[in-house]
């Protein structure tokens, strides 16, 4: 009986919990497509105000988009390569690499905002174009990626299959992209995901580095709500949300990369060994 009312009571806590966190959210979507919310729901259902938004902020949206992928780009040039050689050559050298490019997340983004304006603000194209906004995003969400891919490699025995792969007659790039990215692709996917989602939702960074002509999505948001109807910022409210949902359900669903036990040195072998383009070795007898 005791057990039955401390699960009832945990159970009624939970609910409240989540009613606090939802119900808020709910309000914003009904308030987006509500003619008159100080009304209610009965002055009727509309989608003016999802209409003029899509007019009036279009333009950051899809500057966004623009940004997000650049910085997925960015990101898997950069990133994928550079956790390749944190893992090929661990050391105090490699962990204070990793501490360093940890710090953008570590620091309020509004400081390293203010650092790149110090920096990069003198040139004015530079500072005027949306690529200042690329670049503060790549610094914040590169640690992501490099993590995500890190995380992969470290659980499998790669240097065994690179050796294996060489001793075939594989060169670098080959061993690269035929044993490297294919073992790692959970860590990429992973990592491409936060990247994404990180970089559409971002508004520290964006609001320092932004101007008049390169706001983004979260920028747009705010000042929809400074400056707009309420029903006009709950209407954005709910594109955003149409576009940052389904990533967070991707990321909640693929975000965590899957680590795999080390194989045993016959499995890399004769894993290795189609993909650098040789037969597998016949096993020696005892």
């Amino acid at each position: 009986m005791r057990r039955r009312r401390e699960f009832y009571l945990q159970l009624g806590l939970t609910l409240l919990a989540c009613a606090f966190l939802i119900v808020p959210v709910v309000m914003s979507v009904v308030a987006g497509f509500t003619t008159n919310f100080f009304v209610g729901v009965r002055s009727g259902f509309t989608l003016r105000w999802v209409v003029e938004v899509w007019t009036l902020y279009s333009h950051t949206i899809f500057r966004s988009i623009l940004i997000a992928l650049s910085c997925l780009a960015v990101t898997l040039v950069v990133g994928v390569p550079a956790a390749y050689v944190l893992a090929k050559r661990p050391g105090r050298v490699t962990r204070l690499v990793e501490e360093f490019l940890v710090l953008p997340v570590a620091i309020p983004g509004l400081a390293t905002a203010l650092a790149l304006i110090i920096m990069y603000g003198t040139m004015r194209e530079f500072r005027t174009s949306w690529l200042f906004i690329l670049v503060g995003h790549v610094l914040y969400t590169l640690p992501f990626m490099i993590r995500s891919v890190l995380a992969v490699l470290t659980s499998i025995d790669f240097r065994t299959l690179e050796e294996v792969a060489a001793s075939l007659g594989a060169r670098f790039w080959r061993r690269f992209f035929t044993i490297i990215i294919p073992n790692v692709r959970s860590g990429i996917v992973a990592g491409s995901l936060t990247v994404v989602t990180l970089s559409i939702g971002e508004f520290n960074l964006s609001w320092m580095l932004h101007t008049p002509v390169t706001m983004t999505l979260p920028i747009g948001l705010a000042d929809s709500y400074a400056s707009m109807r309420l029903e006009i910022g709950s209407a954005f409210t709910v594109i955003f949300f149409v576009m940052i949902v389904p990533l967070l359900v991707a990321l909640q669903r693929y975000g965590t990369p899957r680590v795999r036990h080390r194989p045993r040195a016959q499995e890399e072998l004769k894993a290795a060994a189609p993909r650098a383009g040789a037969p597998v070795p016949a096993k020696a007898p005892p």
